[in-house]
């Protein structure tokens, strides 16, 4: 039997760089401080002395003495979504670009092992996290900021003094879906949402039901399961088998939209717009399908992931305290072919129109 040797990676220090460079333990630490001082010959030396013995900074011991570690929290439910995945995509490649590390924490499941990661993530002293959603409980933010962590919260109404918070008006993106199934010619207004209660689909839900009461219109409202493509289906059948089928449907998010929409096609035979118009949000992937053609918002996932991490960065302070704002963005609208025009039956252009 022949027996494998376990080879263990030795940990290279600092003093061993300068002993071999034949400089002081203090030049090799300038040598990779950015913007320190050192002289050209002595920054080669130490260069080429950790080239040659495998040196590595130790970022995480050199945090801790400042007493930062680098480590953000990405706190995060339905993380398989094309939206949140996206949004996941582009804050990671900030923190990356900021020199920071991402720290991933999966909410989607509701025992003690989100509890668990996130005291893990304590341990490792995590300097700060971005709750991405509303469905994380609210004791998660106050485990945060209980433990000192600058906090940003995305989509959600915590209504706490310290965190960042940014969220979109998806009250006044519901206002202006009803203008567009009003234009189209649509009296039957419907909305299908999720049974998640999030406070953005909630809003959505609110927002475009306000719209049509002030205009005399009553809207049907109907709530199933997790936010995605299933439950669009489930609402689609039971929304198209009622006695008065709606003409117009906003659905909380795109995915749902979908799923609603392949129900209305090939189980009802109803052909989008001419029979039904649809709205979705989020603007993901498949919504620009030419399958979908789906009027609905695209969510600033850029400029989201730019201020939360620019704020964890900069952190401006007021007597020692974090200054945070409240950031509202604004959903732009992604006309396609979902919603037929004023008076006639679908566009076949795609027009990007945040104006309405």
């Amino acid at each position: 039997m022949v027996r494998e040797a376990v080879v263990k990676q030795r940990i290279v220090s600092a003093q061993e760089v300068a002993d071999k460079a034949g400089v002081s333990r203090s030049a090799v630490s300038r040598t990779f401080t950015p913007g320190a001082s050192v002289a050209t010959k002595t920054r080669e030396r130490v260069m080429l002395a950790a080239e040659e013995l495998g040196y590595h900074v130790n970022h995480l011991a050199r945090g801790l003495m400042r007493n930062e570690s680098g480590i953000v929290c990405l706190i995060v439910s339905e993380v398989a979504t094309p939206y949140r995945s996206a949004l996941l995509g582009r804050l990671t490649l900030n923190l990356q670009n900021a020199g920071k590390v991402a720290m991933l924490i999966n909410t989607d499941r509701s025992d003690g092992s989100v509890d668990r990661a996130l005291q893990q993530a304590l341990r490792y002293r995590a300097d700060a996290s971005i709750i991405l959603s509303g469905l994380p409980d609210r004791s998660i933010t106050q485990l945060c900021l209980r433990n000192g962590q600058r906090l940003v919260l995305i989509n959600r109404d915590d209504d706490q003094q310290g965190p960042l918070r940014i969220n979109l008006d998806d009250h006044e993106a519901g206002g202006r879906v009803v203008s567009a199934f009003v234009r189209a010619g649509c009296r039957r207004l419907a909305f299908a949402n999720s049974e998640a209660g999030t406070p953005s689909l909630m809003a959505r839900e609110r927002g475009f039901v306000a719209a049509a009461s002030a205009l005399g219109m009553e809207v049907i409202v109907e709530r199933h399961g997790w936010t995605g493509y299933e439950a669009g289906s489930v609402l689609g059948r039971r929304m198209l088998t009622a006695k008065e089928r709606p003409d117009a449907v906003f659905c909380a998010t795109d995915l749902l939209a979908c799923g609603f929409m392949d129900v209305a096609r090939h189980q009802f035979g109803l052909s989008v717009p001419n029979d039904l118009c649809v709205a979705g949000f989020d603007d993901i992937e498949q919504a620009s399908w030419s399958s979908y053609a789906l009027t609905t918002f695209a969510q600033p996932i850029a400029d989201i992931a730019s201020r939360a991490v620019d704020w964890l960065s900069e952190m401006p302070q007021e007597d020692g305290h974090a200054v945070a704002q409240p950031i509202t963005l604004k959903a732009e609208m992604i006309w396609r072919n979902s919603i037929r025009a004023k008076g006639g039956t679908g566009n076949a252009s795609t027009v990007i129109d945040g104006s309405e």
